[in-house]
């Protein structure tokens, strides 16, 4: 089976990819570009057979933020042009492209760090920041701090399912969702501190704070790309940078 050539990128790679994106839409002025940024990362998603993830976590993670940054910045932003009026609600054309601009900064910053983490896997990353330098200890916060949503929800799931298999009603309305998952609240606590406790046994158990040079059996490797890549980003940036500057 071919292998994917973007998937087989250096994390550093792509991660040195979506600081490009963060820091490309903070200096192109306008919304236009941001808003533009969107459909080249859903292409990339397409090339890295990613879409369905990708897109799924933006529209829950992202769209109500969206919604919401809009209509507060359209309402509330102060302006002299105004579009729209009623009673104490106004909308103006300064709120009206500011919310633009805001919405399409998110869009793009937030769609791009949600590829990074559909395109690579956490442990990859982690390890890629260790072989730059960063401690162990360090590396392991990372680690954790990244895994801990994903991991809760397992034991959430895992719990529910239980629930179900003992008659409690776990689907319905709102309500008895909620009424459901009250109950979860305490074994999904004590059985993340049960693992947490499990993983300190682990770590120490294979020497973690040992002050000694620590080797690993899971090594990442570059190719030319991962080499030019990141010569393209800067230099694309600097660009950028003598473009607005004399714009």
């Amino acid at each position: 089976m071919k292998q994917n050539f973007l998937l087989q990128l250096h994390p550093l790679t792509k991660f040195y990819f979506s600081l490009f994106i963060l820091v490309a839409v903070l200096i192109v002025p306008g919304y236009i570009f941001s808003f533009a940024v969107f459909p080249i990362l859903v292409l990339i998603a397409i090339l890295a057979g990613v879409t369905k993830e990708f897109l799924s976590i933006v529209l829950k993670a992202l769209l109500s933020v969206l919604v919401i940054v809009f209509i507060m910045q359209m309402f509330f932003y102060p302006g002299d042009e105004v579009l729209w009026k009623a009673g104490i609600f106004s909308i103006t054309q300064e709120g009206l492209d500011y919310g633009l601009l805001l919405t399409s900064r998110i869009l793009a910053i937030g769609a791009v760090f949600i590829l990074f983490f559909r395109m690579t896997e956490v442990r990859d990353f982690v390890k890629s920041l260790e072989d730059k330098g960063l401690p162990p200890m360090g590396a392991y916060v990372v680690l954790s701090t990244l895994q801990i949503i994903p991991e809760m929800r397992r034991q959430a799931n895992t719990i529910m399912e239980a629930q179900k298999t003992r008659g409690v009603e776990t689907e319905g309305s709102l309500f008895v969702r909620a009424k459901a998952f009250i109950p979860t609240l305490t074994p999904l606590i004590l059985s993340s501190i049960a693992s947490t406790e499990e993983r300190a046994i682990t770590l120490e158990s294979r020497a973690f704070s040992a002050p000694v040079k620590k080797t690993s059996l899971h090594q990442l490797t570059k190719n030319s790309a991962d080499r030019i890549l990141p010569i393209v980003y800067v230099v694309i940036l600097v660009g950028l940078l003598v473009w607005r500057f004399f714009l």
